[in-house]
């Protein structure tokens, strides 16, 4: 139990209360518990006040607007009454000293793709130099302690929690994706970073976020407002974006790592030499030349590693030492994943990439990988942004030797009108005859997997880690890993 004061919290009516529990859930307050009635897209949270007194409220954190709106109710309770300018980011803040504790050492990074990459890989790099780490985001948490998450970047009150039990687990080390939603809603407020990462920076969630401007200030909130001044920031300087993130960093005082190939890189890649089953890397830190083999197909997957190591030497660790561990780094689930090989040695790859610059991105990572043709599989989501659906076809048709226009997760959108924008996009640079509508994933995979001759590749794009389809409100088992290594097997009479 702590008092309103512990929690960082002034009534405005005066009152002071003792706190047994937070939430956002009307339906989940219990007696002593602190509800907060935020402002919802459709809805007030203050519409709800009522019912949370009723179950036992004590005190109701809102903003101006919710304190009108449940007036008449609050003024005729015993509740204290918080009113926020911000009360999302004074709900993540109140969260924190609420659960505690967490990981002594947090990272987080963001980014357009290469999030999940990352975080995995920074937690292997500790898993490697004997420290208990866990990364935290898609793919829920992994490593030293396991827990499902529903989102990317959790809500506050799970977030903290989760990061509590992580700690009480005896987890000293985490690695966070940090959403552009999440930081958008400010989840993030009240997690204290050691270092924080960016990726790289092109269209998703436009949906969302309405502009590019909007979007790449809610990416940045991660170093404007998360990370302390006196943090470090790791940057890939390779992007197009690189040198505008790392100029807001020294804008602040923080120490910039950036990382890639530009000439200002502190960790530079210098050269790279591909084989059929992963790449040889070399590269400087402060000037000093390594050199280290991969096991990791595509070209982009040395800038996740380069952007890890960076993460996780700001956050104390030797670099020598990490640069130790890069050559025992593995496959992140669902990221250019080896699903498959057919007899004949041609390989089928699944990748959750689901924009077109990660589309392109990966297509052209596997090219110096690939003697033969490369064949994609391809889709879009529904009742998400449109403007991507022909781009997206169009970055597998310029990258791409034959394509597959099938389902990614519909929703309640009609799945033929999704399909008939990425065909759109794609026969504008490819021949109709090099593109091919097979409306059912499943049927999508094992016809691709037909077509490989030796020398080929297949790349299963646009679900990765994913282990349903959405169809309506229905959720499908359905996991590409599983399908290819399935196709595979049928194809060569092992089922």
């Amino acid at each position: 139990m702590k008092s309103l004061a512990d929690l960082g919290l002034t009534a405005i009516n005066g009152r002071e209360a003792q706190i047994t529990g937070v939430t956002v859930d009307s339906r989940n307050v219990q007696p002593g518990a602190l509800f907060a009635a935020l402002p919802g897209s459709a809805v007030h949270g203050a519409t709800f006040v009522e019912t949370a007194i009723a179950g036992g409220a004590v005190a109701i954190l809102t903003d101006s607007e919710g304190a009108q709106i449940a007036a008449n109710i609050l003024d005729a309770s015993d509740c204290a009454v918080v009113v926020a300018q911000d009360p999302r980011q004074t709900l993540a803040q109140t969260a924190s000293l609420w659960f505690g504790s967490h990981p002594q050492t947090m990272v987080a990074v963001t980014g357009t793709n290469g999030k999940t990459s990352v975080a995995t890989f920074c937690r292997q790099i500790w898993e490697e130099l004997d420290i208990k780490g866990v990364n935290l985001g898609t793919t829920g948490v992994e490593g030293a302690w396991t827990h499902p998450l529903s989102h990317t970047t959790p809500e506050p009150i799970t977030l903290h929690s989760v990061l509590a039990k992580a700690a009480a687990s005896g987890v000293t080390h985490a690695a966070m994706e940090a959403s552009s939603h999440g930081l958008d809603q400010k989840r993030l407020d009240g997690v204290m970073l050691s270092a924080a990462g960016f990726t790289n920076f092109s269209q998703d969630h436009l949906d969302y976020h309405e502009t590019f401007d909007a979007y790449f200030k809610a990416k940045m909130g991660l170093f404007t407002r998360v990370l302390a001044d006196d943090g470090v920031a790791v940057v890939n300087l390779d992007d197009p974006k690189g040198l505008q993130v790392a100029e807001i960093c020294m804008a602040r005082g923080q120490e910039v790592i950036g990382v890639g190939r530009h000439e200002n890189a502190r960790l530079r890649i210098t050269g790279q030499r591909f084989d059929a089953t992963g790449q040889e890397i070399l590269f400087t830190w402060q000037g000093k030349a390594r050199q280290v083999r991969l096991d990791l197909i595509g070209g982009f997957q040395a800038d996740n590693v380069m952007l890890a190591a960076g993460l996780v030497i700001a956050a104390g660790a030797e670099p020598s030492d990490v640069f130790d561990t890069l050559p025992h780094l593995g496959t992140v689930h669902g990221r250019m994943e080896l699903a498959a090989t057919r007899e004949n040695g041609a390989a089928v790859f699944v990748d959750y990439a689901h924009t077109p610059d990660a589309v392109q991105t990966a297509l052209a990572a596997m090219r110096p990988h690939v003697m033969g043709r490369i064949i994609a599989i391809v889709g879009a989501g529904g009742d998400r942004d449109t403007t991507k659906r022909p781009l997206m076809g169009r970055a597998a048709a310029e990258n791409a030797d034959l394509i597959f226009v099938t389902d990614d997760n519909p929703r309640s959108e009609d799945p033929a009108a999704i399909r008939k924008a990425v065909i759109a996009g794609a026969t504008e640079v490819a021949a109709a005859d090099k593109v091919i509508e097979v409306g059912d994933r499943a049927e999508a995979i094992l016809r691709a997997t037909d077509m490989l001759q030796s020398g080929d590749a297949l790349l299963v794009a646009g679900k990765g880690h994913e282990t349903g389809q959405t169809i309506g409100d229905t959720v499908l088992p359905f996991d590409d890993v599983e399908q290819a290594s399935m196709a595979v097997a049928a194809l060569e009479g092992r089922i």
